[in-house]
C-alpha cells in the first residue's frame, strides 16, 4: 500500500492537531473580518441558503423556496444546525464556513506532513489559505469548499492505509456535493489498474522497473470494490430526491444546463483547456507551477550530504490521477467553467510544487513568500480579463454595491414595480438575504442584453423603477471583448453575453438614471422611468412633457 513508502518527517516536535486547527481557524478567521457581514452573494442567495432556510424552518431536505437543483442536503444541515444553535446571520452562516474551510486546510496539513514533512505542510497549508479562489470561496455558503475538505482527509486516510475511514469520509464528501463520487470512483479504478499492472509485471519476470516505482503495491480486488461503497448514501439521496420530485438530479432545466448542453466535443475540448488553466495557472497560480517546473532543472538540495527527499512515486501518482479525474469530470459536466470545482485538487497541486520547491531550492522560503505576494495581489486586484467575481474579493465589490442600490430602492421606491435581473430580484424581494427589510415586488428580466431590454422596452406599464447591474464581470479594460472568437465560443457554450451600459438602458426603456455606482468591473444603477417622474409632479398641479 501506498502509506509504506511515505516519507515520515519525525525530527521536530509537531504541535497537537486541535492546537494546529485552532490556530488555522483563528488566522483565517481574522482575515476574513471584513467579510463576515456581508449579505449573501450569486449562488448563496439564489439556492444555497434558501435551501437551509426552508430546513430551519421545517421545510424538510427537498426545498420548496426555491427550484430543487438535487443537491445533497449535508451543508444545508450543517448551517441550519448552527442557526438554530445561534441565530440566522450572515456572521453565523461565515464563522461555520469558515470552520469547514479550517478542517479542510487541517486536513491538508496532516496529509503534506505524511508525504513529506512539517515545514512543507506549512507552506502549502498558508499557500492555500491565501490562493484567491480558496480564499473568497472560504466564507461562503456553497458546496466547493466542504467537498475539498473532504477530499484532501479522504486522500489522507487512504494514503495512511485507513481503508475503511477513508470510505465512509468519501461517503460524506459524495453526500456534501454530489461530483465528489469522482474521488472513490478514482481510488477503485487506480487499484485495479494497479492490480492488473504489478501482475503483468511479475509474470514477465520485469519487477524493479522504472515504471513498478509509480503504481501501488497491489491489493486484493474485493478490497478495491470496497472503495464503491461510498456510492451508498448518494444513492439513498437521490432515490428520496426522486420519490419527492419525481425527478432523480433535480429540475429539468438545472439538469439540461449542467449535463445535457455540455456533451458536445468542441466544448469539451474547451472546457478541458480551461479546466487545466484554472488547475496550474489560473489567480497567479502559474508563478508557482513555473518556479515549480524551473527548480525540476536543479539538483537536489542536501542536508548533512543527505538529498532532501521527494513525495513517494506512488504517492505523486495518486495526487495526478485525482487531478486528471477532476479535470476529465468538471470538462464534461457544469454548464458554468467556475473555477472553484477544482478547489478539491488545487491544493494537491500547491503541495506538489512546495515539495518541489523545499528538495530543489535552498532559500526556498523566499520563493514560497513571493509566491504568496502573487496570490494576495491576484485577491486584491481586478484583472484585465473576465472572472467570475466569486474568485476574488470582486464578490464583495457586487455584494457591497448591491447592498447600496437596495438600500436606495427601499428607501424610495417600496410600492413601485421594480424590473431587475437575478439575483438583484431575490435580494429585493427576499428579506432574508440582508438586503431590504420588508420584499419589494420585482419584474424580471433575464439579464440588461440588448434583446432583453428591447423587449422590456416594448412593456413599459409593466414595471415603474429599473434595476440594472452588470450581471457578467465586465473587465476595466475592455480589451478581452476584441477578442472575436472567443466571445462566439463563450456565448454559444457558456452562457455569456454582454450588458448594455447604464446610460443606454435609460436612453432604450426612456428613463433617467438617478443613482449609480461603480467598483472595479462591477456596476449597478437605478433608473427612473420618466412617467413616474410626471406622475409625481401632476399631484402638485403642475404637468410636464416627457421628453
Amino acid at each position: 500500500m501506498a502509506h509504506r513508502h511515505i516519507e515520515r518527517d519525525q525530527r521536530h516536535f509537531h504541535l497537537p492537531t486541535v492546537s494546529v486547527f485552532a490556530l488555522i481557524f483563528t488566522a483565517i478567521f481574522l482575515m476574513h473580518g471584513a467579510l463576515l457581514r456581508l449579505p449573501y452573494f450569486w449562488d448563496e442567495a439564489g439556492y444555497f441558503v434558501p435551501a437551509a432556510w426552508d430546513i430551519l424552518h421545517g421545510g424538510g431536505l427537498i426545498p420548496h423556496t426555491t427550484l430543487s437543483n438535487a443537491h445533497p442536503p449535508v451543508v444545508m444541515l450543517w448551517l441550519a444546525a448552527w442557526w438554530k444553535l445561534s441565530a440566522f446571520s450572515p456572521v453565523v452562516t461565515r464563522t461555520a464556513m469558515l470552520l469547514v474551510a479550517a478542517f479542510g486546510l487541517l486536513g491538508l496539513y496532516k496529509l503534506a506532513r505524511l508525504v513529506s514533512n512539517s515545514a512543507v505542510a506549512a507552506g502549502t497549508v498558508v499557500l492555500t489559505a491565501l490562493y484567491p479562489v480558496f480564499f473568497a470561496q472560504s466564507s461562503l455558503a456553497q458546496l466547493d469548499v466542504p467537498a475539498m475538505a473532504l477530499t484532501l482527509w479522504a486522500t489522507y486516510f487512504y494514503l495512511a492505509g485507513r481503508r475503511s475511514v477513508c470510505i465512509a469520509v468519501a461517503a460524506l464528501a459524495c453526500v456534501t456535493k454530489e461530483t465528489a463520487v469522482v474521488v472513490p470512483l478514482t481510488f477503485f479504478a487506480w487499484e485495479l489498474l494497479c492490480y492488473v499492472a504489478q501482475r503483468r509485471i511479475a509474470s514477465s519476470n520485469a519487477g524493479g522497473s522504472s515504471a513498478e516505482r509509480w503504481l501501488l503495491e497491489p491489493v486484493a480486488p474485493w478490497k478495491s470494490f470496497c472503495h464503491l461503497l461510498a456510492l451508498l448514501p448518494l444513492t439513498a439521496w437521490y432515490t428520496y430526491h426522486y420519490l419527492h420530485t419525481g425527478h432523480i438530479f433535480g429540475n429539468p432545466e438545472y439538469l439540461q444546463y449542467n449535463m445535457g448542453a455540455t456533451l458536445t466535443p468542441l466544448r469539451i475540448l474547451i472546457a478541458a483547456g480551461m479546466r487545466l488553466w484554472h488547475t496550474f495557472g489560473y489567480m497567479n497560480l502559474f508563478v508557482l507551477t513555473a518556479i515549480s517546473l524551473l527548480a525540476m532543472g536543479l539538483p537536489p538540495v542536501e542536508d548533512d550530504a543527505i538529498e532532501r527527499p521527494r513525495i513517494a512515486l506512488r504517492v505523486q501518482a495518486v495526487f495526478g490521477v485525482l487531478i486528471l479525474a477532476h479535470v476529465a469530470e468538471f470538462s464534461l459536466l457544469g454548464g458554468a467553467l467556475l473555477a472553484r470545482y477544482m478547489l478539491p485538487v488545487i491544493p494537491l497541486v500547491i503541495l506538489l510544487c512546495v515539495s518541489t520547491l523545499w528538495r530543489r531550492l535552498a532559500h526556498w522560503q523566499w520563493w514560497t513568500a513571493a509566491v504568496g505576494v502573487a496570490f494576495v495581489v491576484a485577491l486584491l486586484a481586478t484583472p484585465p480579463w473576465r472572472i467570475a467575481p466569486e474568485d476574488n474579493l470582486t464578490y464583495s465589490d457586487f455584494v457591497r454595491l448591491h447592498k447600496q442600490a437596495a438600500t436606495y430602492v427601499e428607501q424610495h421606491y417600496a410600492n413601485d414595480k421594480i424590473l431587475t435581473a437575478w439575483p438583484a430580484s431575490d435580494e429585493l424581494h427576499r428579506p432574508f438575504l440582508g438586503y431590504v427589510k420588508q420584499p419589494l415586488t420585482v419584474v424580471r428580466v433575464e439579464n440588461f442584453t440588448l434583446d432583453q431590454m428591447m423587449t422590456a422596452a416594448q412593456q413599459r406599464d409593466g414595471y415603474d423603477v429599473v434595476v440594472a447591474f452588470s450581471t457578467k464581470y465586465d473587465p476595466p479594460s475592455g480589451w478581452v471583448n476584441r477578442l472575436g472568437w472567443w466571445n462566439r465560443m463563450q456565448e454559444k457554450y457558456f452562457d455569456y453575453h454582454s450588458d448594455l451600459r447604464p446610460q443606454l438602458i435609460a436612453t432604450m426603456l426612456q428613463g433617467h438614471i438617478v443613482w449609480q455606482r461603480a467598483k472595479g468591473g462591477e456596476w449597478i444603477a437605478i433608473i427612473e422611468l420618466d412617467k413616474i417622474r410626471n406622475a409625481s409632479l401632476q399631484v402638485h398641479g403642475r404637468t410636464w412633457l416627457s421628453p
